[in-house]
């Protein structure tokens, strides 16, 4: 059977302007889970729905290895990480990151970030107008790489803090930022690849169980050493994410004062787990993931030829009105009705993580989320002036209009 098209000969344009909404709307409007278009000039199929999360990720049929375009390897992701590997050398290697981002490594890491977001609150004057995602980019950035290992004179904080940023929220630009990008992953990546060096040299000593150190002292398949530009770009894809964080924690901000009823049921673990799990499925972060046919196939009749370009949409599965009952209001308490899979939850990938692709640091995304609520609707008191919160769609990664600003930022006394 013959895949629909869409009606533009190449979607690159109304992709980029609407790129968490476009895949999902055009499936809708062809009555079809698929179709096949173009981007840059490229033949590719656009998938969504719970099976077609399932079928994007059986390894038999995709994969990852020069899938990514070159433009987000070149900021986002860089070029032999993780996410452009496939069989043995990717379960290989996500063994590494789950040692890392998983477990009891997770805690140390929240902790950090409390402390370094009260000081950072109680350093502004309470009068001041902040922007939360920024306050919350800095935070993340200064907990992230002391956890990591990676120590930053306070002098250099502001620059490898711009770059740290720019890899990801520059991924999606075009022009002249699109290459600012690019320019912060050389820097950042030459200043990671110092720090793997100086590890392996024993001139830098570090934590044994920290990022670096495990980055530094892991090895391929074949036991050789990680190569350096390969280790700092390993050491980076666990930094960059967790900074990456702060669009969650700035939705999770949004939710609270949109819906402060669920305020109070903040001061329960569950509460805090399901609010956490809410503002990840309903608010944008992942807008597609690309993957690569691995051999010709069919699948319900539609053929996938070989070395066709796939999208799978990760926006819309977590909004599928056949999934999710009301899907765009924020229900934290469906997470204890709601049938909950792999393959229909896909914030961050579907799957698991442990075997597959999908990311190694939800359990930090999570737990942060968990911690920055329980703050904001406790003893760290704000309040939001007139502003634009609609969402912007248009941007990667998409965020309110206006950044979420907010007055009277002050720790109470309890």
């Amino acid at each position: 059977m013959k895949i629909p098209r869409d009606q533009h000969w190449d979607s690159t344009l109304p992709f980029m302007s609407d790129p968490y909404r476009y895949i999902s709307r055009t499936c809708n409007e062809l009555g079809s889970p698929l179709f096949q278009t173009r981007f840059l000039l490229a033949p590719v199929i656009c998938m969504t729905g719970p099976e077609a999360a399932a079928l994007f990720y059986d390894p038999q049929h995709f994969q990852r290895q020069g899938a990514a375009p070159f433009r987000l390897r070149a900021t986002l992701f860089g070029f032999g990480g993780v996410q452009g590997l496939d069989g043995e050398r990717h379960r290989h290697r996500k063994q590494m990151f789950l040692s890392i981002t998983t477990g009891p490594r997770v805690q140390p890491l929240v902790e950090r970030f409390e402390r370094h977001l009260r000081t950072a609150i109680l350093a502004r004057p309470a009068i001041a107008t902040v922007c939360l995602y920024d306050l919350f980019q800095t935070v993340l950035c200064r907990a992230a790489t002391e956890w990591a290992g990676v120590e930053i004179p306070e002098s250099a904080f502001p620059r490898w803090q711009r770059d740290i940023v720019a890899m990801f929220d520059q991924a999606g630009a075009v022009g002249f930022n699109h290459w600012l990008a690019r320019v912060s992953r050389q820097n950042a990546q030459a200043r990671m690849k110092r720090w793997i060096r100086e590890i392996r040299a024993g001139e830098r000593k570090v934590a044994p169980e920290c990022a670096a150190e495990v980055i530094a002292r892991s090895r391929e398949p074949n036991r050789n050493l990680l190569d350096d530009r390969t280790a700092a770009v390993e050491l980076l894809n666990v930094i960059r994410p967790i900074v990456a964080v702060s669009v969650y924690l700035t939705f999770a901000a949004l939710a609270l004062h949109q819906n402060p009823s669920y305020r109070s049921t903040l001061s329960d673990p569950q509460g805090r787990i399901r609010f956490a799990q809410e503002v990840r499925r309903l608010y944008p972060f992942f807008p597609a993931l690309t993957a690569r046919v691995r051999e010709s196939f069919s699948w319900h009749s539609f053929e996938f030829p070989r070395g066709r370009g796939v999208l799978l949409d990760l926006y819309g599965i977590n909004h599928d009105p056949a999934v999710w009952h009301d899907p765009m209001e924020f229900r934290p308490d469906r997470f204890g009705r709601e049938q909950v899979t792999p393959f229909n939850f896909v914030p961050q990938g579907a799957g698991d993580a442990a075997v597959g692709h999908r990311c190694p640091g939800e359990d930090i995304a999570t737990a942060l989320i968990e911690r920055t609520a329980e703050l904001l609707a406790g003893n760290v008191r704000w309040e939001v002036p007139e502003q634009n919160l609609a969402i912007d769609y248009t941007r990667l990664p998409a965020l309110p209009v206006s950044r979420l600003r907010v007055t009277g930022l002050h720790i109470a006394d309890v």
